[in-house]
C-alpha cells in the first residue's frame, strides 16, 4: 500500500511539474519568442544611424554582434565591434575582443539603451522588431 502511495505522489508530481512548463497550448515555456535580434544605433537624437544585429551566444553573457558599415560615422572604432556583453546589471559593452568594451550602454527609459561610456557622442540602441525565434 505505502509502495502505491509512492508511485502515486510521484505520477501527481511529475504531472505538476510538466504543466508549470506549459502553457496548454502545447508549447513550452521555453518556446516563448526571443527578444529582438536587430536594433537600430542612432547618434544624438537622429543625426546619424546604421543597423547593429546581435548574433549567436558564445557564452551565457557574451554573443557575436555585426555593426552596419556606416555605424563607423557615429563614434569612430565601433565598425571593430564583434561582441554583445550583457551584464546582470543591464548593461550592454560593444567589444572587439569580448572584454574591452568600445561603447557601453545602460537601459534607458522605456526601450532600449543608451550609450554612458565614452560621453560622446550620446548613442541610442532600439530594437527595431525583428523578431526571431529562441535558439
Amino acid at each position: 500500500m505505502m509502495k502505491m502511495l509512492s508511485v502515486v505522489i510521484a505520477a501527481v508530481a511529475l504531472f505538476g511539474g510538466v504543466q508549470l512548463f506549459h502553457d496548454g497550448s502545447g508549447e513550452s515555456a521555453a518556446d516563448e519568442v526571443a527578444p529582438s535580434n536587430s536594433y537600430r544605433l542612432v547618434a544624438n537624437g537622429d543625426e546619424g544611424k546604421c543597423a547593429v544585429t546581435r548574433g549567436a551566444s558564445v557564452s551565457d553573457d557574451l554573443s557575436l554582434l555585426t555593426v552596419g558599415p556606416n555605424c563607423r560615422r557615429l563614434l569612430l572604432g565601433i565598425e571593430r565591434a564583434k561582441f554583445w556583453r550583457e551584464e546582470q546589471d543591464g548593461t550592454v559593452a560593444f567589444s572587439a575582443n569580448g572584454v574591452d568594451p568600445i561603447v557601453t550602454f545602460a537601459v534607458a527609459d522605456g526601450d532600449g539603451y543608451e550609450s554612458y561610456a565614452p560621453a560622446a557622442p550620446l548613442l541610442s540602441l532600439a530594437a527595431t522588431g525583428d523578431v526571431k525565434p529562441a535558439d
